[in-house]
């Protein structure tokens, strides 16, 4: 007995020395998340509540879509993910709006001499409650008038550096909801291609995104916004672009003019115009993307979707007021899944921001600190 006892040991040490000798690897091999799916990476959305039932469903269907022995497996380059921006990604709550805040505080503060009086009034009457539509759309657009497309980028991400009153410590590029930047991540690293469908102007929303914590995972090309017309300088008054060409050195021009806000049926359209295939997800916080969600969730998309919504119902941590019961069933009667910012969300913002006392500040108080200040000049 003794001499097998022996004989085995010596052949452990035999096989131990070649495998040192060899560099073989004798670790147990780990699950290959990729193959298995990815319910395992709940770390990656730890900005969640762990009994969330919208971040559930977002990993099951990930999981199945990366999985090519399931039912719901999607190929990669169908993959496609669209998301709004404005009260879906990043706060927009009056005042809070950064497109908005960054008119009233052009025409107002920054480039008061740019502007006509008109388009000042435009700004000092926003209030509580105002439509984000295309009459103040087509404002914004005459206000930027004869600024290049590189100006109004750069100004955009100056603007960004502002703090808002709404909250503390934050500036208005840091209003992006730390959970739905971790989904972001999360479908982006699961091969998903992410589009941002924003009503805000596509040069101020590519400045957003760029110098936004979700800058890694969409690129410009990936942004649709609102679209403003753009010449090249010095043929604004010309009537079409084909009467001209491009030549080194020239400047990419807004005239004021106005094309398209991005909302509604609009959203459906662009979407289908530069991406040409149906999203499997889609996220949006308003009716005015549900053709943007209707469109993802169309009989007619060859792969599974699923469309979610988030609704405004924390006024604790946010300056939300919707009615929870009220929306999320709304939302599902429309075959949507909601997202519960009071509920599912375990952060929303970083531990150094907090919400104010005061919600906003009027324009007209803006206007009173620019007058304070000419003054004193």
């Amino acid at each position: 007995m003794k001499r097998w006892i022996f004989i085995l040991a010596m052949v452990c040490m035999f096989v131990l020395c070649y495998c040192a000798l060899n560099n073989v690897n004798t670790e147990i091999p780990k699950a290959d998340t990729a193959a298995t799916g990815n319910m395992a990476n709940v770390s990656e959305l730890e900005h969640w509540t762990s009994d969330s039932p919208a971040m559930k469903s977002i990993m099951d269907f990930v999981s199945k879509a990366t999985d090519e022995k399931s039912e719901g497996y999607i190929p990669k380059e169908a993959r496609i993910a669209v998301f709004d921006m404005d009260g879906t990604l990043t706060c927009e709550t009056f005042y809070t709006y950064y497109d908005t805040m960054m008119f009233i505080e052009f025409c107002l503060k920054d480039h008061s001499d740019k502007v006509s009086e008109e388009l000042k009034n435009a700004a000092r009457e926003i209030k509580p409650g105002y439509t984000a539509g295309e009459a103040l759309a087509r404002n914004f657009a005459r206000a930027y008038a004869g600024m290049t497309v590189k100006e109004l980028y750069d100004y955009a991400v100056e603007f960004g550096q502002k703090k808002t009153d709404s909250f503390n410590n934050m500036r208005y590029i840091d209003g992006f909801y730390l959970p739905m930047v971790e989904v972001i991540k999360y479908l982006y690293n699961n091969g998903f291609t992410i589009y941002v469908v924003s009503g805000t102007e596509r040069t101020t929303t590519r400045a957003i995104v760029a110098n936004s914590p979700i800058k890694d995972y969409v690129s410009p090309a990936h942004v649709i916004g609102t679209e403003f017309e753009v010449k090249v300088k010095g043929h604004e008054n010309v009537a079409s672009n084909m009467d001209y060409k491009y030549a080194d050195g020239d400047e990419l021009v807004f005239t004021g003019g106005f094309i398209q806000k991005n909302l509604n049926a609009n959203k459906t359209i662009w979407v289908d115009r530069e991406i040409g295939q149906y999203p499997v997800l889609a996220f949006g916080n308003s009716g005015s993307d549900t053709s943007m969600m209707n469109y993802a969730l169309d009989k007619r998309n060859p792969y599974p979707s699923i469309a979610y919504m988030v609704v405004a119902d924390d006024n604790v941590r946010e300056w939300g007021t919707q009615n929870w019961e009220e929306k999320s069933k709304g939302y599902e009667k429309q075959g949507y899944v909601p997202i519960s910012m009071k509920n599912d969300f375990k952060e929303i913002y970083p531990e150094s921001i907090s919400k104010a006392d005061t919600q906003y500040k009027a324009p007209e108080a803006v206007e009173e600190k620019v007058d304070e200040l000419e003054e004193a000049a």
